[in-house]
This record gives C-alpha cells, structure tokens and sequence, in this order.
C-alpha cells in the first residue's frame, strides 16, 4: 500500500485504512447523527481490529437505518432479534443494545450529541505527536467525556473509545509529525 504519500503508520497496510486516513480520521466533524455514527462504530470496534468496520461499515449503516438518532431510538426487540441475525455486522448482544440505549440517551441531551461531545475537545496547541509511540490511548478529556456521557446514560463509551472518537472526528489531531495530513489538519 505503499504510494510514496507519507502518512501514519497504522494507516498503510490496506486500501480501507489508506482512504479511511486520508479522507477522515481527524476531519473535524459535526451533526448529531454523524457524531452518532462515529461513537457507535468505535463502541462496536471495541476488542476487535478497526478494519473489521470498516470493511462493515456499510453494512452498519443499513442495518441501524443510516445512524438516524431518532430512529434507532425506537429500535425494539424485533430490531434486536434482526440485527443479531444480520452477519454483515458484528454480532455482539451488548454492543447491539448499547447502540440502541446510546440513541435513546442521546435524544434526552438537551444541548444535543454535538455540543455535548464537543466541549471536551481541548483548546490550545498541543504538541504534534513524533510518532506512534507518541499517541495516547486516552486523555484527561477523554477521560472526563467518557464519565459525563455514563452519567447520562450511555454504555461502552469508555475513556479509550472516547479518545479513539475524539481523534476520528477531529477533536484531537494525532496525524503524526512526518504525516501529510499533519500539515493539512484543520484542527492544527
């Protein structure tokens, strides 16, 4: 996968990973839904490699209708049942009623997903990690989100999923040094 484009390292080993990098991970993102989307995915990658979504992501999508808070809210036991059967997604019981009771929490915030979420993303520089070895697996930020969003009510968003979401949507910006994204982030 090598084309020459300097990037992260984790981000060269298959095309999935090559377009999720250059084209996402780190992009500043907005939008209830799409912040939604995000937070489910990274709680349903939970102890399984990234690529495995990816590669289902699509399939995500159709099973837990386009991420729309407002409609899998009101997913049921049939739901349940439907999307334990669907083998285009991970098959996780708890993941699966995590992802619903996450959109019905999620319909309670007054101020919304976005804004929520958003106001633990730090302020100021912050130093541009070296290398990988330079990354966090979770952040006071982090750490703080993953305890407000249990407070009001959602499941497997811990400190490490919360920081891993806060890097995809661009919260944070963890495109190493010699990346080329680093000098084309717009968080930075």
């Amino acid at each position: 996968m090598d084309d020459g484009t300097p990037r992260c390292g984790w981000a060269t080993s298959a095309p999935e990973y090559v377009r999720y990098h250059d084209e996402e991970w780190g992009t500043v993102l907005h939008g209830d839904d799409a912040l939604f989307e995000r937070m489910t995915l990274e709680a349903f990658q939970s102890g399984l490699s990234w690529i495995t979504i990816l590669r289902k992501r699509e399939a995500f999508r159709a099973a837990f209708a386009g991420f729309l808070i407002e409609k899998v809210a009101v997913f049921g036991a049939d739901d349940e049942a439907r999307l334990m059967a669907d083998a285009g997604i991970v098959r996780n019981r708890a993941k699966v009623a995590a992802a619903i009771g996450n959109a019905r929490a999620a319909l309670e915030l007054p101020e919304g997903l976005d804004a929520l979420l958003w106001s633990f993303a730090p302020t100021g520089p912050r130093p541009r990690p070296a290398s990988l070895v330079d990354v966090p697996a979770t952040s006071p930020e982090s750490v703080a989100m993953a305890k407000e969003l249990k407070r009001r009510g959602f499941v497997f968003v811990g400190p490490t999923t919360a920081y891993a979401l806060m890097q995809a949507t661009g919260m944070v910006d963890d495109h190493v040094a010699t990346c080329f994204r680093a000098t084309t982030s717009a968080t930075r």
